[in-house]
């Protein structure tokens, strides 16, 4: 079939997308691939659809199907999206994504190369054309742009090649692609995901969260996007999960298990309660995660798997009607929270330990004190050492850990010496993570980078406070801060030795400060009230010491 039919039976609803497909995950470069391999008429793999009555095809899109059979894309999506979105100049009805992906491709007649608009080097450039206008207006278009080149005397000799590569590069709507259709009343949605899963091994495999999120939208049609609703708006407060990641919090709440094969035969009615649910006790959940532990943002948000087992243990909190949580109750929540996600629980087998969380929790004997027992026996005690910060970049296990003590704890800021635990107002006075030695300073001496990005370099300054530092080194500006501010280096854990302070003694300087880092007590933050419970768990921890 030729790719400008298929685009046709996009637009009319003969074709479309099953509903448990994932969204447009295509870049620049992969779409300038298809096109480049097309203008060359290079092969670019067939399509393979399922072949079903439109009646009871569940597909993704608010665009209507059309009557009798409907062919629904299982593998080529990511082509027929993209050169949808280049030929009609808009994303197709079941579009899910980022349209800069096909926005503004550009093709260079002398060169025959494609790439995406860039204005300082493409404005004055004539050769370069827009493959969106020129599919657009096709064929009968021709003429404007021929015109446009002949008014260039330099262009004019080879307009007539100029011409044939306009017309090469129609041409692609008119390139055939094989069709392969699974068809047969035999052929269930587990059938057809299965099928899609072997056919697509080179991609991203469904997940069993894809496939249970497909059977929910079978009965409520609008339940992905009443989810996606509840992301976007955890994503203006800058928390990014997925959708995923709701559902296993919607199946904890609904079903008390963590596998997605327990939502199967919930009703559809029943999902709907448990969004609702699920979605109110993940507020309370960020709310207290936020404002007692101070990760506040995306980039320190750890352990979020955690997540799902407090909001089943909020729900049932709610259903028994307990009433508001007590300070010791709280408290002794979150230390859980964060010394799962300090070990790292829920970043192996995700569903099994979540299973052993929840089952903790309930019967008779289940409960927090359950659960933190638990966490001991699994990890073997709850403190740290020194080499647990010993990690490097922003995507450090503890580095969530050191933004939580700053927030939460004594630390000051640098310029202005205030607490940064405090309410902080304004573009200026937002933390930003500052390198104790510059990097700068750090790569002249040769320096690599998990040295120059160690946790240990790192602390946390307003935003106004880190561009008053600059690149200045540690032996030069700390004086100054010790002398407008005492305590300050301190309570960011700076060793007090100046000799430490100079960059020749870098290295020295890391291992004092983890020194330092591995004495604090989070019992200070989350409550000393908990450490009796987390005592009778592991007589080491020393009133929630994590070391």
């Amino acid at each position: 079939m030729k790719i400008s039919t298929v685009l046709d039976h996009i637009d009319s609803g003969h074709m479309a997308l099953p509903e448990f497909q994932r969204g447009y995950v295509w870049n620049r470069d992969q779409v300038r691939g298809l096109f480049d391999s097309l203008y060359r008429r290079h092969p670019v793999g067939g399509l393979l659809v399922w072949a079903t009555e439109s009646k009871t095809a569940t597909h993704r899109g608010d665009g209507p199907l059309a009557a009798g059979v409907v062919k629904l894309l299982l593998d080529g999506q990511q082509r027929m999206t993209s050169l949808y979105g280049v030929v009609r100049g808009k994303p197709p009805k079941f579009f899910d994504g980022n349209t800069q992906a096909f926005t503004g491709l550009r093709f260079h007649l002398e060169g025959e190369n494609f790439e995406f608009y860039q204005p300082v080097k493409m404005k004055d450039d004539p050769l370069w054309i827009d493959v969106t206008e020129l599919m657009q207006q096709g064929t009968a278009g021709l003429g404007a742009f021929v015109t446009r080149l002949a008014t260039q005397p330099a262009l004019a000799p080879k307009v007539g090649d100029y011409v044939a590569r306009l017309s090469r590069l129609l041409g692609i709507t008119d390139v055939d692609l094989h069709i392969e259709e699974v068809t047969g009343a035999d052929k269930s949605l587990d059938v057809v995901v299965d099928i899609f899963n072997r056919v697509n091994s080179g991609g991203t495999k469904l997940s069993k969260g894809d496939l249970a999120l497909a059977k929910i939208c079978a009965d409520w049609p609008d339940g992905r996007d009443a989810m996606k609703a509840k992301l976007k708006e955890w994503g203006k407060a800058d928390y990014h999960f997925t959708l995923d990641w709701l559902l296993r919090s919607v199946n904890t709440v609904l079903t008390g298990e963590a596998k997605f094969q327990h939502l199967h035969e919930k009703t559809a009615a029943e999902v709907q309660d448990a969004l609702a649910r699920a979605t109110k006790h993940i507020d309370t959940s960020l709310n207290l995660i936020g404002g007692r532990l101070g990760l506040d943002h995306d980039q320190v948000f750890f352990g979020r798997f955690g997540v799902p087992v407090m909001a089943r243990y909020l729900d049932q909190r709610q259903m028994k009607k307990l009433g508001p949580m007590g300070e010791q109750e709280r408290d002794k929540l979150l230390f859980w929270f964060v010394q799962a996600a300090m070990w790292g629980r829920f970043s192996g087998s995700t569903e099994s330990f979540i299973d052993q969380d929840l089952a903790a929790l309930e019967g008779p004997d289940g409960g927090l004190d359950k659960l933190l027992e638990q966490l001991r026996l699994w990890h073997g005690g709850l403190r740290a050492e020194p080499g647990h910060f010993t990690g490097w970049s922003l995507g450090a296990r503890f580095y969530p850990v050191l933004y939580l003590l700053t927030r939460m704890g004594e630390s000051r800021d640098w310029g202005t010496g205030l607490p940064l635990k405090a309410s902080l107002l304004g573009k200026m006075s937002r933390l930003e993570v500052h390198h104790i030695f510059p990097k700068a300073q750090l790569y002249k001496r040769h320096y690599k980078r998990p040295e120059v990005n160690a946790l240990a370099n790192f602390c946390f300054l307003t935003k106004d406070t880190n561009l008053h530092i600059t690149d200045r080194l540690p032996e030069e500006y700390f004086p100054e801060v010790e002398a407008a501010h005492k305590g300050a280096l301190a309570s960011q854990w700076i060793p007090d030795d100046p000799a430490l302070w100079k960059i020749e003694r870098f290295r020295d300087f890391l291992e004092a400060r983890k020194l330092l880092l591995a004495r604090l007590r989070i019992g200070e933050i989350v409550g000393d009230h908990a450490a009796g419970e987390a005592l009778r768990f592991d007589p080491v921890v020393q009133r929630l010491q994590l070391r």
